[in-house]
């Protein structure tokens, strides 16, 4: 049996938490954060190359430069599926290691490709879809770090460890500007590339977007595989944990999630490029960070306060908050190629990230309880023993959801990136895009009040 495999782990009992579970669930967290935001950046790095590739000499179209930036959010969703249902398999900390160390390989590639302007396009394609192994790490993440911490304390865990893992993108929006205007690794990182605006020339590393995050990389792999741990109750194969796929509740957070953090990463995703295409005259790199980092933060803001308040009232008033930010978008927008605020667009779109962090946090918060309430409802008079496997059987499904919603969300980095690039070649405008999207979160809104939130709910969270 490994040293790092923990056979007895009992959160639910005061006793065991107090002394040895709380230190130890808070090491394997710890841990687990930087592994997290290092994934999102490798995940969220096309919405800053994008933006640089025509500078250097790249001949791509917007709508080219739109599905750069939106496959990382299919691959990535894709990979959710399967990686949400990997820490039962083979172990929170392997697959931590595993899942963190194949970050590598997409950042070294795109290091590698964008020294040459005669990279073909199928290439960059391919290298965008690898960034998925990022967006893929979420779902084993959240999963594992739910095993660790009690019912009371699930929404203060995992909206630390998505919070700040969100962190990512904002870091990867605010540090490639920074890293790419020097030699960060000297001869070691390849010559300049020749960046041209307006006649104007200078030096960039374009390829330090990708290099940066390499030794950063190695280490977070080398602390997950030895300073985190494998729970020996949290093991369980698909077929255990594919009963999820006939739980209802799996399906309805699914959509609620998607209206959520499906936002948040999707609107992250084509920020950058929607300001560029919308002002202009604004440099879209100077703010795009500033999105994610509010909503990042706002989730973890969002899991204290849903501890507090419960997670289906926060998530209802989180989804009225979005819509109204989204109104104010559309107001402040250009109309027609004239018009328009940039610093009311630019603080809708704040209020709209801070509203789709505290969903974020408030629907995560939602599934463990929603679980671990059918599971009791189902043990109730039969016994100690049956009370004791319901909080076992809960917690596994409970992770299981967890991975599989955010599988599902992560589609928003390709949908709304997308949408918009559709909208705009439609219609001229990405306006139609951002009224479908106040349709979704109308339909979020009755499904959160009339199954989770009103009075006598069938399954109040």
């Amino acid at each position: 049996m490994s040293r790092y495999m923990i056979n007895t782990w009992e959160p639910e009992t005061p006793s065991f938490w107090q002394n040895t579970g709380k230190a130890t669930a808070a090491r394997n967290l710890w841990i687990s954060i930087p592994a997290l935001l290092l994934a999102f950046a490798v995940w969220m790095v096309w919405s800053v190359v994008v933006v640089n590739l025509p500078n250097i000499g790249f001949t791509y179209s917007n709508n080219q430069l739109f599905w750069l930036t939106a496959l990382p959010g299919l691959s990535g969703a894709t990979l959710r599926i399967f990686y949400s249902f990997m820490v039962p398999i083979f172990g929170g900390r392997r697959w931590t290691a595993i899942s963190t160390g194949s970050l590598l390989i997409p950042a070294i590639g795109i290091g590698l490709a964008v020294q040459d302007v005669n990279t073909g396009y199928p290439t960059m394609l391919i290298l965008a879809l690898l960034c998925g192994f990022g967006g893929g790490n979420f779902a084993s993440s959240m999963a594992n770090i739910s095993f660790f911490y009690p019912k009371s304390s699930k929404g203060f865990a995992l909206g630390m460890n998505a919070g700040l893992g969100n962190l990512g993108v904002s870091v990867v929006q605010f540090v490639v500007p920074l890293v790419i205007t020097f030699a960060v690794f000297g001869a070691w990182g390849g010559d300049s590339l020749t960046w041209v605006k307006n006649g104007v020339s200078k030096e960039m590393w374009l390829q330090n977007a990708g290099f940066i995050w390499v030794p950063f990389i190695a280490l977070s792999t080398l602390l997950a595989w030895f300073g985190m741990n494998d729970l020996a109750s949290a093991k369980a194969s698909f077929s255990e944990q594919a009963v999820i796929f006939k739980r209802k509740h799996n399906w309805l957070m699914c959509w609620l999630y998607t209206g959520t953090f499906g936002s948040f990463i999707g609107y992250s995703a084509a920020f950058p490029l929607l300001i560029k295409i919308q002002f202009p005259d604004v440099n879209p790199l100077d703010y795009a960070f500033l999105g994610p980092l509010v909503g990042a933060l706002a989730r973890v803001a969002g899991g204290v306060i849903s501890d507090k308040l419960g997670g289906a009232r926060v998530t209802l008033w989180s989804f009225l908050l979005m819509i109204g930010a989204v109104l104010g978008v559309l107001y402040f927008m250009p109309q027609a190629g004239a018009g328009g605020s940039f610093n009311g667009f630019f603080w809708m779109f704040m209020l709209l990230f801070a509203g789709t962090g505290i969903g974020n946090a408030s629907t995560f918060r939602m599934i463990p309880v929603i679980f671990l309430t059918e599971h009791q409802r189902a043990a109730a008079g039969k016994g100690k023993a049956a009370q004791e496997q319901a909080i076992v059987d809960a917690n596994k499904e409970g992770a299981a959801v967890l991975g599989f919603t955010s599988a599902v969300a992560a589609y928003g980095a390709f949908f709304i990136p997308k949408s918009y690039g559709t909208s705009i070649a439609l219609t001229g405008s990405p306006d139609a895009a951002l009224w479908c999207f106040i349709g979704f979160y109308v339909s979020c809104i009755a499904i959160t009040w009339w199954c989770y939130a009103r009075k006598n709910a069938p399954m109040p969270c």
